[in-house]
């Protein structure tokens, strides 16, 4: 008898427990003080060139030594274990808006950042704007609440923290693999399910002309790799069209079991932010969640987070059905990511992202 490959293991190093991987450490990376002169040479250089976020290219923030490193980060999250963190830039020293060019220059050695919404916003920033995550067109980095397991909409998605909260705002990580494999283990009737299309709604983000939804499934493989893309609110959203296919009982099924094994302590992994972190994840094998916080009255110490979704030369090739909301066009080195309505992008600043 012939055994579909959907209900096979998936052999990967992003296969992990979160207890086991904490305790490991090759996935964490300490800036030595060498990284942090060269980081802050290549910072003057590009400052003293006039650079700007609009302006900066990869060779105006050279970091001859220390981008071997990126690049073994971008192997890391693409090979092993699909989570690598970057610790210890002194954020300290530099103000926000320094921070933000920093933060992009390493960016450019990793890879390329596309649009994060229909505003074509390349560079967000994550605080509580008291967005309602649980409205039609709520984002969660925009909200102080809890966030379920999910994937963003990108190959990889970067995050520097700057400020962390009063209390909260855990991040936590759990394997996708891990999470097919348990399927796999002992519930291979609903892991079937998973590679089949499921409706997801646009979030009002569609592309003028196209209806509010569309079909993809949660799990695919493609030569060879497997790849996840799983935004639950998205899919349940999908219910409010008339026209979208209604979900059907094992679907529904298949992610409470998905939620259920993420949200396990057995399953994920939580890791508490320190100022100056970068954390780099792997969307295709990789879900993360943030536990609810408040902040600091004070608005300079409020919890704050620089992120961007990137398109790295390394990414695998995805399945035909996983490719709708990625716009495939790496010959132009923006992949991933929503389309901008405008078809321009913008760096979003504090000011506008609170209008």
């Amino acid at each position: 008898m012939i055994v579909p490959i959907r209900s096979t293991f998936v052999e990967s190093p992003a296969d992990w427990f979160g207890p086991a991987l904490a305790a490991t450490n090759d996935w964490i990376y300490q800036l030595t003080p060498a990284d942090a002169a060269e980081i802050d040479a290549a910072f003057r250089s590009a400052r003293s060139h006039g650079r700007t976020l609009e302006t900066l290219e990869r060779a105006d923030f050279p970091l001859p030594s220390f981008s071997a490193r990126l690049s073994h980060a971008l192997d890391f999250i693409e090979n092993q274990r699909g989570i690598y963190v970057l610790r210890g830039l002194p954020t300290a020293l530099y103000s926000k808006d320094d921070l933000r060019l920093i933060y992009w220059g390493i960016g450019k050695h990793l890879g390329t950042a596309v649009s994060q919404s229909k505003d074509g916003d390349l560079l967000g920033d994550v605080r509580n704007f008291g967005s309602d995550v649980n409205s039609a067109e709520g984002r969660g980095y925009k909200s102080k609440q809890r966030l379920s397991f999910h994937t963003d909409s990108c190959d990889v998605v970067a995050l520097m923290v700057l400020r962390t909260a009063m209390s909260g705002g855990t991040s936590m990580i759990a394997s996708s693999v891990a999470i097919h494999n348990e399927f796999a283990r002992t519930h291979p009737e609903l892991l079937d399910v998973l590679y089949e299309p499921y409706p997801w709604s646009w979030q009002g983000q569609e592309p003028p002309g196209e209806p509010g939804w569309y079909l993809q499934p949660l799990f695919s493989r493609h030569d060879g790799k497997f790849a996840c893309r799983y935004i639950r609110l998205h899919i349940t959203n999908s219910q409010r069209f008339p026209d979208a296919p209604r979900l059907t009982d094992a679907q529904i099924a298949a992610m409470d079991a998905i939620d259920a094994l993420a949200w396990s302590e057995d399953v994920h992994l939580s890791m508490y932010f320190e100022p100056g972190d970068i954390q780099v994840l792997c969307n295709h094998t990789c879900l993360h969640s943030r536990t609810a916080f408040e902040d600091y009255p004070e608005e300079d110490r409020r919890r704050h987070l620089l992120r961007m979704w990137l398109a790295v030369p390394n990414s695998r090739s995805l399945a035909p059905g996983m490719a709708t909301i990625y716009q495939d066009q790496r010959a132009g080195a923006v992949r991933g990511g929503f389309p901008s309505r405008t078809g321009q992008h913008h760096f979003h600043t504090i000011g506008t992202l609170a209008d």
